[in-house]
C-alpha cells in the first residue's frame, strides 16, 4: 500500500537524508510568469538603476486566517512579538519547531481585526493549517495554493494578483498613477493608492533604500493593473522581471528563502507528520549540495543562524520558546553573503568545453540552485564552518554570490572555500549530472550585500588563504 502521509513516506524511504537527496521532484519552477521579458541581465540592472515590476501572483501560498482566535493561533506559532501588531500592518512571520529550529517564514498581513493573510512558501502555511485544524483554535482557514508549476495549457486563476513596484524610479511611477504624491504609508504598513481609477491595497517597503510598494487586488483585474503600471513607467525605464531574474534579487537583499523545514524528527512532531500528506512539500522536496550528514537534524537551523535573531521576543508563549531561551545566541552561526572568486567560477564553466579532465557541476545562470533546499559546505582550514544556501549571479555586481550561515568567529573580509558539487559523482536527483567536486574561494561579505571593496581584500583574493 502506498504511503498515506509524511510519517509513512519517511518510514518507507529509509534514511531521511538519502530520501531527500535523491528526490525525483525535479527543478523548482516559478510558475506562469514568463522566464524573461527582455533579458535577465537588463532586468537585474533595472531594479538597481530604474524600476521593475515583479509579478508575485503565482509562486506563493496565500493562507487566509480569520476568527476570534486568529491572533492567539499565530502568536502561539511565531517567534515574533504581536505587541503593537495592529491592523493595516505586516511583518515577517517565523515559526519554529518544539526544539527551536526554523520551519520556514513568510509575510503576515493583519488586514482587519481577527483577520490575517499569510503569504509565502508551503512549510509555514502547512504548519499554520495543522494547528488551526488540530489545536482547538476558533478560526477558519482558507488556502489559495500556489499556481501549478506546469499548468500544461490549463487556465490558472488565483484569488489575488500581487505585484511589486521597486527601484529608484518607483516613487515617480507610483505618484504618476496615483495622481499625486506617494501616500504617507509607514514602512511595512498597509495603505491604498489609485491605479486606473481603482483603489488598490499597498504595502510599503523598499529595495536598496528606494521606496517601493507591494500591491494586490482581485485577480481578474491583474491585466488592467499591470497595463496601467507599465504605461506609467514606460518613460522611466520600468521593466517587467521574468522568472529567471526574479529570485536573484534576494542575493542582493539577503533573504535565505528555503531552509529545510525542521519537521522530520521528534516525538512532538509526529502528529504533524501524520497530518501531512504523502504529496506535501515536506514529503516530496529535494535536498542538494556538498554538505552530507546521515542525520537530518544537522540540516536544521535556528532563527539566529538565518538572521532572524532580532525577531525572537520572549514576551509571549510560543512553540520553541523554551529551547530558544536555552541557546547562547553569541555562539550561533551568522548570516553573510559570499562573493565567489571569478577565476574559480570560470574554471567550472571551462570544464564544459574539454573532453578530458574533470567536469564540474553545472552552474546555471542567473540562479544556480538545483534543489528545494541547498546546503553547500563552507570550509575553513579544511573543516566545515557553515552552509552556503542560495547561489546565483548578480549582473549588478559582476559576481557570483551566495547567501550563507557561518561560524561566529568568521568575519567580514575573511576568505573561505565553498565546496561546489555533490559527493561520489552526484546524487540521483533529476537536476544533477555526473560531475566532480571543486572548492571555490569566496570572500565573506555583508548582508544586505554591498560590494566589499576589492582594494581592501585584494590579498585575500590572490593568496587563497582561508
Amino acid at each position: 500500500m502506498s504511503p498515506r502521509n509524511l510519517e509513512e513516506v519517511l518510514k518507507a524511504g529509509g534514511n531521511t537524508v538519502d530520501m531527500l537527496r535523491n528526490s525525483q521532484l525535479g527543478a523548482y519552477v516559478y510558475p506562469v510568469v514568463a522566464a524573461e521579458f527582455s533579458n535577465w541581465r537588463a532586468e537585474q540592472r533595472a531594479w538597481r538603476e530604474t524600476a521593475v515590476l515583479f509579478d508575485q501572483s503565482h509562486h506563493m501560498v496565500d493562507l487566509f486566517i480569520e476568527g476570534p482566535d486568529a491572533t492567539k493561533l499565530l502568536s502561539h506559532l511565531a517567534i515574533n512579538s504581536f505587541a503593537g501588531f495592529e491592523t493595516n500592518k505586516a511583518k515577517q512571520f517565523v515559526p519554529c519547531s518544539y526544539d527551536g529550529h526554523v520551519i520556514g517564514d513568510g509575510i503576515l498581513f493583519h488586514l482587519e481585526p481577527n483577520k490575517y493573510v499569510y503569504v509565502g512558501r508551503a512549510p509555514s502555511a502547512n504548519w499554520i493549517m495543522f494547528h488551526a485544524e488540530t489545536g482547538g483554535f476558533n478560526v477558519q482557514v482558507v488556502k489559495d495554493d500556489r499556481s501549478p508549476s506546469r499548468p500544461m495549457g490549463k487556465p490558472v486563476v488565483r484569488k489575488f494578483y500581487r505585484f511589486q513596484i521597486q527601484g529608484p524610479n518607483a516613487k515617480p511611477i507610483i505618484e504618476k498613477m496615483n495622481g499625486g504624491p506617494l501616500p504617507d504609508i509607514k514602512f511595512f504598513s498597509i495603505g491604498a493608492i489609485n491605479i486606473a481609477g481603482r483603489k488598490v491595497s499597498a504595502l510599503r517597503h523598499g529595495m536598496a533604500g528606494a521606496p517601493g510598494l507591494e500591491i494586490w487586488g482581485p485577480y481578474e483585474q491583474s491585466d488592467e493593473i499591470r497595463g496601467a503600471i507599465l504605461e506609467a513607467g514606460k518613460d522611466l525605464g520600468i521593466r517587467q522581471v521574468g522568472a529567471r531574474a526574479y529570485a536573484t534579487n534576494t542575493l542582493e537583499s539577503g533573504w535565505i528563502p528555503s531552509p529545510l523545514p525542521a519537521v522530520y524528527t521528534g516525538a512532538k512532531m509526529k502528529a504533524f507528520r501524520e497530518w501531512s500528506s504523502a504529496t506535501s512539500y515536506e514529503a516530496t522536496g529535494s535536498l542538494g549540495g556538498s554538505f552530507v550528514s546521515k542525520n537530518v537534524e544537522d540540516y536544521y537551523l535556528t532563527p539566529y543562524e538565518l538572521g532572524y535573531g532580532p525577531f525572537v521576543k520572549f514576551d509571549h508563549d510560543f512553540i520553541g520558546r523554551e529551547a530558544l531561551e536555552k541557546l547562547d545566541k553569541n555562539v550561533q552561526r551568522h548570516k553573510v553573503t559570499l562573493a565567489w572568486n571569478g577565476e574559480d567560477v570560470a574554471k567550472v564553466f571551462a570544464s564544459m568545453f574539454q573532453s578530458a579532465g574533470p567536469h564540474y557541476k553545472y552552474i546555471d545562470l542567473p540562479l544556480s540552485n538545483y534543489a528545494s533546499a541547498n546546503y553547500d559546505d563552507v570550509v575553513v582550514g579544511g573543516k566545515s564552518a557553515g552552509f552556503s544556501m542560495f547561489t546565483g549571479y548578480s549582473y549588478n555586481e559582476s559576481s557570483m554570490l551566495s547567501l550563507a550561515t557561518v561560524d561566529a568567529d568568521i568575519k567580514i573580509g575573511n576568505e573561505v572555500k565553498v565546496v561546489w558539487g555533490e559527493e561520489n559523482g552526484g546524487t540521483k536527483k533529476t537536476t544533477v549530472e555526473p560531475h566532480e567536486q571543486i572548492e571555490i574561494r569566496a570572500i565573506v561579505s555583508p548582508i544586505p550585500y554591498s560590494k566589499v571593496a576589492r582594494e581592501e581584500y585584494a590579498a585575500g583574493w590572490r593568496t587563497g588563504k582561508a
